[in-house]
Formats: structure tokens, C-alpha cells, sequence
């Protein structure tokens, strides 16, 4: 039996991948992310995790207000080395590149959401935060379980002196909210 050989694209560039490769690199994973150049693959997600996602996306695809949607799954192009792929995003209507369209621009993105992973725990509470808050979108969640399988959301907004995100609240059993737009949401 002979075995495949592996990928061109395993081997990264000296300089690192940009975000245009991302659309370029063939037979890649689903959900591949690019953080500083280097191609990120996710790990098959959790029950919790498919929950929860199914959960925020119905109330933000009813809470958005006109001229914003909801999207699922997409990544969000910070800049030429950065593409991470948020749970959710809520983005201007303006943002849809149409339908072969796989990313969008951080200028369109109000809201990213990311509902951690075990795999993704470093990534999701440190250094996505910090490069979404670079990168001027302005409110960040953060969702997390607790000890009895529950949801926590953690809530941030954009200080705009110093670009980086101050915590608005944590929320258990329901997150609701005024900004970035009015959401009621019952987590148990």
C-alpha cells in the first residue's frame, strides 16, 4: 500500500502564508485559519460547542439591526498574515462580496464571537482578542463552560485611546444586552 505524499502547502513559506493564500492553496482542511502567516486547523467540535453556536446565530440573526447580518464561519482578513475564522461575526450588509466570497474585512466586522475549544483555549482568550481589538472591531464575546456544562459569556468593547478591549461583563443563564445592539438571550 502506498501512501500519499503530503501537500506542497505543508511546508510553509520562509515569509509565511498571506491571507490571499487561503483561497489559492488547494485541498485544504475546512475552517483553516491563518494567524501570523502560519495555517491553523481546527479540531471536530464539541456537542456544546455546535449548541451553542446554533444558539447565538438564531438570536443575532433576529436581534441584528438593518444595514448588519449575522454571519457564521467566516474569516475576517485583519491584514496581509491574519485571517482567523470567528464562530460568528455580525458584519455590515456592505461586507457581502457575493456568493463566491469567503472572507470579509475587519472594517465591516462589529461584533466577532468565539466559543472556545479546548484546543483553541490559548487562541481564542489571548491572542484572537488582541488582534481583533488591532484590527478596530468593536465588541468581542468570549463563550465558555463552566464546571456543570454551562454556558458563560464573556463580553468586551473597543477602547478606542488604546485599542484594546475592556470587559463589559460575564454572563450566566442570559446575556443580555444594550450594545452593540439590543440582545436578550436565555444560555441554560
Amino acid at each position: 500500500m502506498s501512501v500519499a505524499p503530503y501537500p506542497d502547502w505543508i511546508i510553509p513559506p520562509a515569509e509565511g502564508y498571506t491571507a490571499e493564500d487561503l483561497d489559492r492553496l488547494p485541498d485544504l482542511p475546512p475552517h483553516t485559519e491563518l494567524l501570523d502567516g502560519s495555517l491553523i486547523f481546527v479540531s471536530p467540535q464539541t456537542l456544546f460547542h455546535m449548541r451553542m453556536l446554533r444558539k447565538l446565530e438564531r438570536a443575532l440573526e433576529a436581534a441584528v439591526p438593518d444595514g448588519w447580518q449575522a454571519w457564521r464561519e467566516m474569516t475576517i482578513r485583519l491584514d496581509a498574515r491574519n485571517r482567523p475564522e470567528p464562530d460568528l461575526t455580525v458584519v455590515s450588509e456592505h461586507a457581502d462580496t457575493g456568493p463566491e466570497g469567503t472572507y470579509c474585512d475587519a472594517q465591516d466586522v462589529l461584533l466577532a464571537v468565539e466559543i472556545v475549544s479546548e484546543e483553541s483555549r490559548a487562541r481564542d482568550r489571548e491572542v484572537k482578542p488582541r488582534k481583533y481589538a488591532a484590527a478596530g472591531i468593536a465588541h468581542f464575546w468570549r463563550v465558555e463552560r463552566d464546571e456543570q456544562g454551562l454556558a458563560i459569556v464573556h463580553t468586551y468593547e473597543i477602547d478606542p485611546a488604546t485599542r484594546l478591549y475592556g470587559l463589559t461583563g460575564i454572563h450566566h443563564k442570559q446575556l443580555k444586552l444594550d450594545r452593540p445592539f439590543p440582545v436578550d438571550i436565555d444560555l441554560t
